[in-house]
């Protein structure tokens, strides 16, 4: 880029499109005669191919993903904790039992969100708090332990 070649931004004028045959662009506006880029609102969408079946679906998928392997917790707000008496102790068990989720097989645990207020002291004993859920519960008077 050369000195002289430089513009500054914004300084071009808009060009008018299908303003009659004395603009050189008017009529058909640059969109030629019928077909799908003609039409309002044709085209096709990015990485279409016409029907054949696109290069991003052809190429195989590389790379490490952790979703296979990542920790799968069940999430429950710390609301739900309201069904338990007050001074109780909840572990996975009495949330199953409590009918608060409904998986036989809790995964990798349950991890508490911070989801709404808790009123009673209760010790909790699941695999995971947020912070947030943590202070609600440490408030409230009870404990959150992570086993």
């Amino acid at each position: 880029m050369k000195l002289n070649e430089m513009t500054s931004a914004g300084n071009e004028i808009a060009y008018r499109k299908g303003r009659g045959p004395g603009s050189g662009n008017g009529k058909t506006a640059g969109r030629g005669h019928k077909g799908q880029n003609a039409r309002s609102g044709g085209g096709v969408r990015p990485g279409f191919e016409g029907g054949q079946m696109p290069l991003y679906r052809r190429l195989p998928k590389r790379g490490f993903n952790n979703k296979r392997f990542a920790p799968q917790y069940i999430e429950i707000n710390v609301s739900a904790l309201e069904v338990f008496d007050n001074g109780s102790e909840v572990t996975a068990q009495a949330i199953a039992d409590k009918g608060i989720i409904s998986v036989p097989k809790v995964n990798d645990g349950i991890k508490i969100l911070g989801g709404g207020e808790l009123t009673k002291k209760l010790d909790v004993k699941v695999a995971k708090f947020t912070a947030s859920a943590k202070e609600k519960i440490e408030s409230a008077g009870g404990t959150a332990t992570e086993v």
